[in-house]
């Protein structure tokens, strides 16, 4: 049984991480401009919280103190933000 607990906790930090880089990577490639222009946090601001997000959950794990408010801060990026951000235009993106 407590392999089985190893594991699945494993495969849900490995998606965790997988999620919040994914996070970050999206908010990389979208145009500054357009964080801006749909009233939302700026480009820098939400690559900082996905890094910083990515970086809690492959330094301590899904189940530290952290670990939680990481994903959730991805979730709120990929649920919320990138939708209204992926509707405008590409243009530079600094």
């Amino acid at each position: 049984m407590a392999e089985f607990d190893w594991l699945l906790l494993t495969a849900l930090t490995w998606g965790a991480l997988a999620l919040t880089v994914w996070a970050f990577v999206d908010a990389l490639t979208r145009p500054a401009n357009a964080f801006v222009a749909t009233g939302k946090l700026t480009k820098p601001g939400w690559m900082g919280i996905a890094a910083l997000a990515a970086f809690i959950i492959w330094q301590f794990g899904l189940v530290s103190f952290l670990g939680l408010p990481a994903v959730i801060a991805a979730v709120v990026y990929l649920v919320d933000v990138r939708p209204a951000v992926r509707g405008l235009p590409r243009g530079n993106s600094w």
